[in-house]
């Protein structure tokens, strides 16, 4: 239950921090053993200015930013960053191909590897149409999806849900404190 409220305020709390983004979506995605990440990058386009955030538990996994050399035999030495934050964030700040894996012996080559093809955002831009996409809580089932729709002030949309967040957050430190 705990670690269930910690992933929750995990979310909230990143939520509220991309308040200021207008335009960038925000990918929320549980790191483990069962995401197939290839078909969750193909289903994605990832443009310059989005986030995406890898939530896990540190003592069962971690994330190991890696050559593509590393990433296709799934060694991890020599890693590019390592983070144990149990909540990853991946700023994709240029246009390029970034590759992560789970430093844990045997989960890359389970499967816990990521591949991210960033592309250019449109002109005028600074990320994919907005919104926030947070992972599927169970297999199979689809992701939640907040986002705005043309001719609505994106920045709005994720400010209020933001606001939201921070009501939450409040709620639940007062239930905690209880």
């Amino acid at each position: 239950m705990a670690a269930m409220v910690y992933k929750i305020l995990l979310a909230i709390m990143t939520i509220a921090t991309i308040a200021q983004l207008t335009s960038a979506t925000l990918y929320i995605e549980s790191w483990d053993l069962q995401t197939n990440y290839t078909k969750w990058a193909a289903s994605h386009t990832f443009l310059t200015g989005d986030t995406i955030t890898l939530s896990y538990s540190p003592s069962d996994h971690n994330v190991l930013e890696v050559t593509k050399s590393n990433y296709d035999s799934c060694t991890t030495t020599g890693p590019i960053s390592t983070d144990t934050s149990g909540n990853t964030m991946i700023n994709l700040t240029t246009t390029e191909t970034r590759y992560f894996i789970c430093g844990f012996s045997g989960h890359c080559s389970a499967g816990m590897k990521l591949q991210l093809d960033v592309v250019s955002s449109p002109s005028g831009s600074n990320g994919s149409p907005g919104g926030i996409v947070i992972g599927a809580s169970s297999p199979g089932s689809p992701p939640v999806v907040i986002t705005s729709s043309p001719g609505y002030d994106s920045a709005a949309v994720v400010n209020k849900v933001a606001g939201v967040g921070l009501g939450l957050i409040s709620l639940v430190m007062a239930l905690l404190v209880l």
